[in-house]
């Protein structure tokens, strides 16, 4: 978000040491000086400008989960809608029935406006979603791969760029470099005289360099904020930053025995600003992550309890009558839909229930006692560890379900507003890149380290720690090798000027 007028060549260093009294003086001898901001702004958004572009655009898409699913699913609601609902174990064997060799996973308690039933099943090849009449003749309507559902690719390219864990790790550097990418934004748009025109509103008829310097800056700057809360929040759900957390809470004591959002590494491969987290286990997203606004937040692998406790050892057969049990005490309990239950691995252990609505301060789990449909026990959000409640809060505004329409509101215009950013940084530069150059700044002779600086790079590394040792990695690489090459160094703009 630099607004600098001239961009390729950055301050006057000569300038900035001419009056040792001057307030541009007293700054440099605090601060970094703005050649050195600039160019971790621009190197930042080289590298994290195409992956904030895929982040926006599929964390959007990702606010609409719950209506895009509707509208998905609607056909095989409307077609089980006269169907006079019987019992849910007869729903289940269908489902069995149709999938050979399959395993009964969850339950999903069919809310309001879903006449036809959702059975998840356990197959070698993954989890499957059947689509089930909830009467008579219990005809199967569809039956699809969990994986393969169309907001689980977007949570997937939200969360992972198609890539698995490797992509999440991706995403979650390009997240911290990010964050510093709109700190040193804000520092750069900051020091300037007091007035309205490029600082709070665009100039649109000066000229293409100005409105294209405003339309940056400007729009940086009034979804900055936004747009640090949505990285932030979608930080848990990345493998590194989740471990670092976990660890970190071990650390304090602050630990709990299974929170309500899982780590890439933990989901197999998905990610959360939501990840797929296992029936039975912690967790979305959305992406996430969103994401999910990006992000994000209900997605789930159904039947991964199934697989671990087949590693485990044979579950046992499933009592059908107790299921009919579990799924009347479940819906008198009123969950905040989607509920899903899943059976016991373990011969007279109970069964489970968890509300997974996106909305998290809504969520609630249950035990229920199979022989006697008895709750067990219960727990609610404002149960949980105010450290859970905290980023409950968190990911579901991050998901745009916390306060309604305008949740989502506010989350695509920060999105959108992100591609907007993104494409004026392009295009700026792209007709200032001087030609055989990256376009980047050039080095000073003697940069400065001051000790704000060294503390500023020390928190955000405690904070970020990919963040820290990327930092790290791309120092010692400028240091030992690519300012030993000539050709390089010219490119990179690291010779000193």
């Amino acid at each position: 978000m630099n607004v600098n007028s001239t961009t390729t060549t950055g301050p006057n260093p000569a300038a900035q040491a001419s009056s040792a009294d001057s307030p541009v003086s007293r700054r440099a001898s605090l601060w970094p000086d703005y050649r050195t901001l600039w160019r971790w702004h621009f190197y930042a958004g080289i590298c994290c400008l195409p992956v904030v572009l895929v982040l926006s655009i599929s964390g959007s898409i990702y606010l609409f989960k719950p209506q895009l699913e509707a509208w998905i699913d609607r056909p095989h609601d409307v077609a089980a809608a006269s169907v006079t609902p019987g019992l849910p174990s007869a729903q289940v064997q269908a489902a069995l029935a149709a999938i050979p060799g399959s395993e009964f996973a969850t339950y999903e308690l069919p809310g309001e406006n879903r006449p036809a039933s959702r059975v998840i099943l356990d197959t070698a090849a993954g989890a499957r979603r059947v689509y089930v009449e909830p009467g008579e003749p219990y005809r199967v309507l569809a039956n699809v791969v969990e994986d393969e559902r169309l907001m689980r690719q977007v949570f997937r390219l939200h969360g992972e760029l198609w890539l698995g864990e490797n992509g999440s790790h991706v995403v979650e550097l390009a997240s911290c470099w990010t964050i510093v990418l709109l700190l040193t934004g804000l520092v750069l748009w900051w020091p300037r005289p007091a007035r309205l025109a490029g600082v709070v509103y665009p100039r649109l008829n000066q000229g293409q360099r100005l409105f294209w310097r405003d339309l940056h800056a400007v729009t940086g700057v009034w979804v900055s904020l936004l747009a640090l809360f949505l990285l932030t929040t979608g930080l848990p759900w990345a493998k590194f930053w989740g471990g670092y957390f976990k660890q970190v809470r071990a650390w304090t004591g602050t630990a709990v025995a299974r929170q309500d959002w899982s780590t890439s590494g933990e989901r197999g491969g998905g990610r959360g600003p939501g990840g797929a987290g296992a029936s039975r286990g912690s967790m979305p997203g959305g992406g996430s992550a969103a994401t999910a606004g990006g992000s994000g937040g209900g997605e789930h692998q159904h039947g991964g309890g199934a697989r671990r406790a087949r590693g485990q050892g044979e579950r046992p057969p499933v009592d059908w009558a107790e299921l009919d049990r579990v799924v009347a005490a479940v819906r008198a309990a009123q969950l905040a839909p989607p509920v899903q239950i899943t059976p016991p691995t373990r011969a007279g252990s109970e069964w489970s229930a968890k509300s997974n609505a996106q909305n998290r301060p809504l969520r609630a789990d249950l035990r229920v006692r199979g022989d006697t449909g008895e709750i067990a026990s219960r727990q609610n959000f404002t149960d949980r560890h105010w450290i859970d409640r905290l980023m409950g809060y968190g990911i579901a505004a991050h998901e745009g379900q916390l306060f309604g329409w305008a949740n989502v509101a506010l989350a695509l215009a920060t999105a959108w507003g992100l591609v907007l950013v993104c494409v004026s940084a392009g295009v700026m530069w792209w007709r200032r890149r001087a030609p055989g150059t990256l376009g980047a700044p050039a080095a000073l002779t003697a940069p400065r380290a001051t000790a704000p600086l060294l503390g500023v790079v020390l928190l955000l590394s405690l904070w970020l720690p990919l963040f820290g040792l990327s930092l790290l990695v791309v120092w010692l690489l400028e240091r030992l090798l690519f300012r030993r090459i000539p050709s390089i160094a010219h490119w990179l703009g690291l010779a000193a000027s």
